[in-house]
């Protein structure tokens, strides 16, 4: 790990040279660039100034030809052109500028007033702004005056493809056109390639995204919905009730990203179990064995990210030595959340294969005492082995119903983890058979059990002291059903509290999905995508006990009976009440207060069932006859 390190730092230093290396050539040669250019613009402007020097010699020329003419013909010609000629005389007495560039300056000024000479007969407005607009041009270099030119040409060009591009808009694009259902059903009847689909889908999400631009005329959302829903089902081969159900809970465009990131498989990560190996000796010894490997996260300093690897994993010497645990991202997330403490009393309630629990023994460092609880005696046997094989030596293995916990371990635990089994909505990518054998039917069950799995886990948690009374519930699914209503259900139940998770990453839970409202608090919790995170599906929330009350409050969803059956529970409780005392009268007073005593005590008792009797059989044939100490001597 140490020497990929150097190996990394040292390339950094050689890019950063070469980098500093390619920005000076660069820079040099720009500079040459830069300079041959200025040599160019002042070869071209010399050989422009002297053009301009030839044209106004040969002007002047013709001026003192025709003045001469003029004196030839008449007195009042040369009279003018002596004065005329007199008053230029003190202009060229003497230089007005110092420079080297004066005599081509004074050249401009006589061409400046002979434009002003030709345009003093115009009286027009407008020819003098264009004058004005003349002169500032004669001001600027032809470089200037190019590059201004430049610039009016790309804003007209800039205008012009701007209006091009609306009226292809407008004109040109064309509606896509949704497929009815005699349509679809035609498609059934032959193999339909997935480009199809895809093309079909894309369209969709184009036509959705400017509905009101873009939509067929006549076809509401919904069309468009379902028959989206349609092409997806059979694209990625789901049931179309679960694809219904991401559309509602995502929308179109991520639920699209949802399917399509848990057909792909999830990154390989390897947990290191720092009671035996630290995470840097794991590193350096796999890097030994060929495997390329990174670090998991900023938020993990166990995880290792696995990018590729010559042996197996599960079969590595250092594997086999329980240096290590083949564990996803995800399901660390719930136990760093829950974070229990050395020598804490923890129960993880549904603990096969023993995952979560070795990474608990690892925080409380072999100390306290972790209850890992499982239904199946047989799942239990993997838990045991990995446990041994990691080191764990403070775990206590049992196979109890999770839903009777809360009686058999009352206010016992500090910590309780519950990782809920549930649907499997979230590791799509792991068991690909979620798609087709998983329905809405199977997930309102899974959540009807998770409810009371979560009372039991609260039952068992003590609430007296700082750190004790927290518990975390997790699961590998995505559904509203299994995480938010079950959480918000036991908020109703119990007086407990939800509090922040710890964890800085992760997406805030669903407070509001479609007609429902849930507690405020259930954004504490957090979600796991494999579209956004690149992790498994998962939903993590943590739960301080406040005290043992019992809440009896009403819960969203439910509602209460009418009133109409309500009347007629009471005229049915009379009816009970007038016979009841119909009955006492015949009684002696005596046995009514006894009856009646009776009756009150049996109200909220069930009745009980009628004992069977077993049938009495034979020692001798259920278990073989011992002989005494005295015979077998």
């Amino acid at each position: 790990f140490f020497l990929r390190e150097q190996q990394d730092s040292c390339w950094e230093k050689r890019q950063a040279n070469t980098s500093t290396m390619t920005a000076r050539r660069a820079q040099q040669s720009q500079k040459a660039a830069n300079k041959k250019r200025k040599e160019e613009e002042e070869k071209a402007l010399r050989e422009k100034l002297k053009e301009f020097d030839e044209d106004e010699k040969i002007s002047e020329d013709s001026s003192d030809s025709d003045s001469s003419s003029d004196g030839e013909d008449g007195s009042s010609g040369s009279s003018s052109a002596s004065s005329d000629r007199e008053e230029e005389s003190p202009a060229k007495k003497g230089p007005q500028f110092s420079d080297e560039n004066a005599d081509w300056l004074k050249l401009k000024q006589k061409k400046k007033s002979l434009l002003a000479d030709d345009d003093d007969n115009d009286n027009d407005g407008e020819e003098e702004t264009e004058e004005e607009e003349t002169r500032d041009d004669d001001d600027l270099l032809e470089i200037e005056r190019e590059s201004k030119r430049i610039d009016e040409q790309m804003e007209i060009e800039k205008q012009e493809a701007e209006d091009e591009m609306r009226r292809t808009i407008s004109q040109q694009t064309s509606i896509y056109h949704l497929p009815t259902q005699e349509e679809l059903k035609m498609d059934a009847d032959r193999v339909v390639p997935p480009s199809e689909y895809r093309s079909h889908i894309d369209n969709i999400l184009e036509v959705l995204a400017e509905f009101k631009d873009r939509r067929e005329q006549g076809r509401s959302r919904k069309e468009y919905i379902d028959v989206l829903s349609h092409f997806l089902a059979e694209l990625y081969g789901y049931l179309p009730e679960l694809v219904d159900y991401f559309l509602s809970m995502f929308g179109p465009t991520e639920a699209l990203e949802f399917i399509d990131a848990s057909d792909k498989p999830r990154p390989l990560v390897i947990r290191t179990n720092t009671l035996k190996v630290r995470r840097k000796d794991l590193a350096a010894a796999l890097i030994k064995r060929g495997v390329s490997l990174d670090p998991l996260a900023t938020w993990s300093k166990v995880g290792l990210k696995i990018i590729e690897s010559p042996v197996p994993i599960g079969a590595t010497p250092e594997y086999l030595g329980g240096h290590y645990m083949l564990q996803s991202a995800a399901s660390m997330c719930p136990v760093l959340a829950l974070g229990p403490e050395p020598n804490d009393k923890v129960l993880d309630m549904s603990a096969a294969p023993g995952g979560k629990t070795s990474y608990l023994a690892q925080l409380m460092k072999n100390t306290g005492v972790l209850v890992a609880n499982d239904l199946k005696k047989e799942r239990q046997k993997a838990t045991v082995a990995n446990m041994h094989r990691l080191g764990v030596k403070n775990v206590i293995t049992c196979t109890h119903d999770g839903r009777k916990l809360g009686g058999i371990f009352k206010n016992r635990f500090d910590r309780i983890l519950l990782d809920a089994p549930c649907s499997g909505l979230g590791v799509i990518s792991r068991d690909p058979s979620v798609k087709v054998q998983r329905t809405i039917a199977d997930v309102n069950q899974c959540a009807h059990l998770q409810k009371e799995l979560l009372l039991a886990a609260i039952d068992a948690l003590k609430y007296k002291g700082t750190s004790s009374g927290v518990m975390v519930y997790s699961t590998c699914s995505v559904s509203i059903s299994e995480n938010e209503e079950v959480v918000n259900y036991a908020l109703a139940k119990r007086d407990i509290r939800l509090v922040d998770t710890g964890l800085d990453f992760g997406v805030p839970a669903y407070t509001r999905y479609q007609q429902k409202r849930f507690h405020p608090s259930l954004s504490l919790t957090r979600r796991f995508y494999p579209h956004v995170h690149n992790m498994d599906g998962f939903y993590v929330a943590k739960i301080e006990k406040l005290s043992d009350k019992k809440r009896d409050t009403a819960i969203e969803g439910e509602t209460e009976a009418p009133e109409d059956e309500k009347e007629e529970i009471k005229e049915e409780s009379k009816k009970v009440e007038r016979g009841a005392k119909t009955k006492k009268s015949k009684l002696p007073e005596g046995k009514q207060e006894a009856s009646t005593k009776k009756r009150n005590l049996q109200v909220s008792v069930p009745p009980k069932k009628p004992k069977q009797k077993k049938q009495r059989q034979n020692a001798k044939v259920t278990k073989p006859r011992r002989l005494k100490k005295s015979d077998e001597m």
